[in-house]
């Protein structure tokens, strides 16, 4: 039987491989805010104090992070790819054989549902690899780097923590928008799949409604990336205007600008990784509950506790 949650589901077949991944997650963010010290200190101490030995020795350091980092990010994702598709192998197993120990696959809208179901199990198995692991690493990346960006320039680090408070609001909101469109779009994707076994179904109208709910998550979806690129660009501006006047002002080195700009590139993709995640979660939570929903009607499967 199926736990009665993505969460659940997520636990009991993969517990202990995403107790492995949230090991590599933990390697690869305490690495995150190495490379920002080590760019701080080329440019202030070794070219600030002209000494090509230290360059090298600081550059090479440099190339081995990015090296072990990189290799560490490499087989996380290979290992996450493996648990994904483990997990969309055994939950297309679940479904062909409860379909077949219930007879579920002798009509044509049987069938066919059948065939539905099957597709929208990738998109779920595809979620779990990285379902624990991603947003351990992007939230440990934005804690590192953020605290060492604090360590660096307090002032700087609250201004542009306000720049990007504006997302903690317009984030959810749109967030659960989108999720109403995502499930009300697979219920209608079903119902067309049914019509086209029956002449008199209103098939035209089902393409059109899906068509409706896709154009509506895709607006939602890119007004809300076009928000948080404004809102960090916005923050970059407020750095370079600021740090660049503490600079003049002699209140911080220019390696500490260099730095702290470097950090808000750094923090932005790990913040965009971890909305994208969110978003990810609560879709692939509603279209669990739908493919439970789907495997009880095809076969008797009832969820477990």
């Amino acid at each position: 039987m199926l736990p009665r949650t993505l969460l659940g589901y997520i636990w009991r077949h993969t517990g202990r491989h995403q107790l492995a991944l949230a090991g590599l997650s933990i390697l690869v963010f305490a690495l995150s805010a190495a490379p920002l010290e080590l760019q701080r200190r080329i440019v202030n101490d070794a070219i600030g104090k002209g000494e090509a030995g230290a360059i090298v020795w600081l550059a090479l350091a440099y190339v081995a992070v990015a090296l072990v980092e990189g290799a560490l990010k490499l087989a996380m994702n290979i290992y996450r790819s493996w648990v994904s598709e483990r997990a969309v192998q055994h939950l297309r197993m679940t479904t062909i054989e409860a379909a077949h120990a219930h007879g579920a696959v002798g009509g044509e809208r049987a069938g066919v549902e059948l065939s539905m179901v099957l597709s929208e199990v990738e998109p779920v198995g595809g979620f779990i690899g990285s379902s624990a692991s991603e947003p351990l690493l992007q939230g440990g990346i934005l804690a590192s780097v953020f605290g060492y960006m604090v360590f660096l320039q307090p002032e700087l680090a609250l201004f542009s923590l306000m720049i990007f408070a504006p997302q903690f609001l317009f984030v959810p909101l749109l967030q659960r928008a989108i999720n109403r469109r995502v499930e009300a779009r697979v219920l209608t994707t079903r119902e067309l799949s049914s019509g086209l076994l029956d002449p008199a179904g209103h098939r035209k109208r089902h393409v059109l409604e899906v068509f409706r709910l896709q154009m509506g998550i895709y607006r939602l979806k890119f007004s809300m990336n076009f928000l948080m690129n404004f809102t960090h660009h916005a923050g970059v501006a407020a750095a370079l205007g600021i740090g660049g006047w503490y600079a003049v002002t002699g209140r911080v080195e220019v390696g500490t600008v260099v730095a702290f700009i470097s950090g808000l590139a750094k923090v932005n993709d790990p913040w965009g990784d971890l909305v994208n995640w969110s978003r990810d979660l609560t879709v692939n939570i509603v279209k669990y509950r739908l493919l439970s929903a789907a495997l009880e009607r095809l076969g008797g499967v009832r969820p477990s506790g």
